[in-house]
């Protein structure tokens, strides 16, 4: 966990690799759980047997909007900003999918911070999050995520 005590210490960041995540375990029950929450029940997400046998992956793979969810989590449990009262999500930018993401598999974000914009009451913060899969050659995602600190 990278502990950020102010913002002006947070500004000094900006253009650095700030945090690393932990790994987190992609399982078909989450794969399931996300699918019946969103709507999407396409088969190569859930159809382990017809995945085996059609699949160019080989077998079930994540949802991308399930691996772009998982950021708040991965910020959360990798940035912690002790002067704030209050975060909030304003938005994404340039988000890319550029490799699927094998269910079984684990994923962790590295977030390195953009930008600190001051605003009226706060900042805004743009970072830049890629999603990488345990083993893989390419990462999963990569997004910009923009929030805004209140103090």
């Amino acid at each position: 966990m990278r502990e950020i005590s102010s913002l002006a210490e947070l500004k000094s960041l900006v253009g650095q690799e700030v945090a690393v995540s932990d790994w987190v375990q992609i399982t078909q029950e989450r794969v399931q759980l996300f699918a019946d929450a969103t709507g999407d029940h396409q088969w190569i997400h859930l159809d382990v047997e017809r995945c085996k046998k059609e699949s160019p992956f080989g077998g079930t793979i994540a949802h991308g909007f399930l691996t772009l969810s998982l950021l708040p989590m991965l910020m959360e449990h990798t940035v912690r900003m002790s002067d704030v009262k209050m975060m909030v999500n304003y938005g994404l930018n340039k988000v890319r999918f550029p490799a699927p993401v094998p269910v079984g598999s684990k994923v962790r974000g590295r977030m390195a911070l953009l930008s600190v914009e001051d605003i009226p009451g706060g900042a805004q913060v743009t970072w830049q999050v890629t999603i990488e899969c345990e083993g893989g050659d390419k990462p999963v995602c990569v997004a910009e995520l923009i929030g805004r600190r209140y103090g």
